[in-house]
């Protein structure tokens, strides 16, 4: 990794100092804030991070509260760290537009391969000689800038919803599993009661239905995965 710069967002002096030591041993600039508080005032006014992790459990403001705060003006991946019995907190996390989570205690290792796993999603760009606008039921979607839009109307994604559409729309009319999405939206395998992908295909649907009327775009095919309905015209 390039001198990505991540900011990692805990209450725990310890646990951050662990983490950030790990991390940066393995080339990645950390910048820490021990309260969401301080981090929402520093996000407000630094755009220099590739990513931020934010605790959940944390007091005065919770890491909720303060991706709530960012979203939808503050594009940057998130990675949030919850408890383990934290399932609601988890979706909660990834319907406010998280990218991915990780419960606590988690395995520094294991936090940095999660970390290069949303940065190169985020960070992906087609070969050139693949880029090529898509365009269905008028939604466009520009790979090169990684833009989304409906006539006039800018859609604001996060990377992962980003990478949801993308995969549909390049594969319209084909059912694709989660398995299948799990490994080629969020580059790692799908694991027993990971809701993720889930959250992030409802969240596609939730920013397309303003613009799409009652069309069901993405089909639900139980015990398959999704499907993209091929535009009829």
């Amino acid at each position: 990794m390039n001198e990505n710069h991540i900011l990692l967002v805990d209450d725990d002096q310890e646990l951050t100092e662990l983490l950030s030591d790990y991390l940066e041993a393995e080339g990645v600039k950390v910048s820490v804030e021990n309260s969401a508080k301080a981090a929402l005032v520093r996000l407000q006014s630094d755009e220099s991070f590739d990513l931020a992790v934010f605790d959940i459990m944390m007091p005065e403001m919770s890491g909720l509260e303060l991706l709530q705060q960012l979203r939808p003006r503050l594009q940057l991946p998130v990675i949030m760290l919850t408890g383990r019995g934290g399932d609601i907190d988890r979706i909660l996390g990834l319907e406010m537009g998280a990218d991915d989570y990780l419960a606590k205690p988690c395995n520094p290792r294991e936090l940095l391969a999660r970390i290069r796993a949303v940065l190169r999603r985020a960070q992906q760009r087609p070969e050139p000689d693949a880029v090529q606008l898509l365009t269905c039921w008028g939604v466009a979607l520009d790979p090169s800038t990684r833009e989304v839009s409906f006539g006039s109307h800018s859609i604001d994604l996060t990377s992962a919803e980003f990478n949801v559409l993308y995969q549909f729309m390049q594969h319209p009319g084909e059912i694709l599993s989660k398995s299948k999405l799990t490994e080629t939206v969020l580059h790692r395998s799908l694991t027993a009661y990971d809701r993720a992908i889930d959250v992030h295909v409802s969240r596609v649907r939730q920013k397309l239905a303003p613009f799409i009327g009652e069309k069901e775009l993405i089909k639900t095919i139980r015990g398959e995965g999704y499907l993209f309905v091929r535009d009829n015209q």
